[in-house]
This record gives C-alpha cells, sequence and structure tokens, in this order.
C-alpha cells in the first residue's frame, strides 16, 4: 500500500477510529508496548501513561496551555515522544473522560 493509499483511507476514518488506528500504530513502535493505562490504584483510577503515574489529563491541561511536546518532554525526563502520541489519541478518543478530569481537578 503507497502512502497516498494510506492516506486516502484514513481519511475517511472518525476522529475516534483515527486516534485508536494511531494508538495501535505507536503501541507497535514502543520497546515496552504499553500506552495508556487505568489502574483503580493508581491515581485515583485516572487514565495515566503506561509505567508512570503521570495522568492523561494533566498533560492534556498542560497542552491547552501551549506547552509543546517539547516543553513535556523535557520537564518530564521518563516521557517518550511515543507517550505523548498515546496520551493525544486517548485525549481524542475519550474527550468526554478527559474534561471530567479536568474539571474535577480545576475544582479541587
Amino acid at each position: 500500500m503507497t502512502s497516498e493509499e494510506m492516506a486516502y483511507l484514513l481519511s475517511a476514518l472518525t476522529p475516534a477510529q483515527k486516534a485508536q488506528a494511531v494508538q495501535t500504530l505507536t503501541l507497535g513502535l514502543t520497546s515496552t508496548g504499553l500506552g495508556v493505562e487505568q489502574t483503580p490504584e493508581v491515581m485515583g483510577g485516572d487514565a495515566c501513561i503506561g509505567r508512570t503515574r503521570i495522568p492523561v489529563w494533566l498533560l492534556e491541561s498542560f497542552r491547552r496551555q501551549g506547552v509543546s511536546d517539547a516543553e513535556l518532554l523535557t520537564n518530564y525526563p521518563s516521557l517518550t515522544a511515543a507517550d505523548l502520541v498515546n496520551a493525544w489519541a486517548y485525549a481524542e478518543a475519550y474527550p468526554d473522560q478527559i474534561e471530567r478530569a479536568l474539571r474535577e481537578h480545576e475544582a479541587a
């Protein structure tokens, strides 16, 4: 399949389907195979970057404040570019969950 054919097929996907495709591709590129995880005992069950306690809602909050991916990677040296791709894909696939978490943490 050519990249043009792939681009055409991807353009027909819904935003949620595109987010899932990005996450699937990224998981295949990461050495650990970990993406975003939700564990009740970790950060109150918030979706976090795998192998960390860094919640997706926090990264999304920073992104909305204009913090670049490069700045996030500098400030969180345990994160990789693939982790951020997973975070953005997760935030796009589950916007209601992320919005709810942002509201809850703003109120706290």
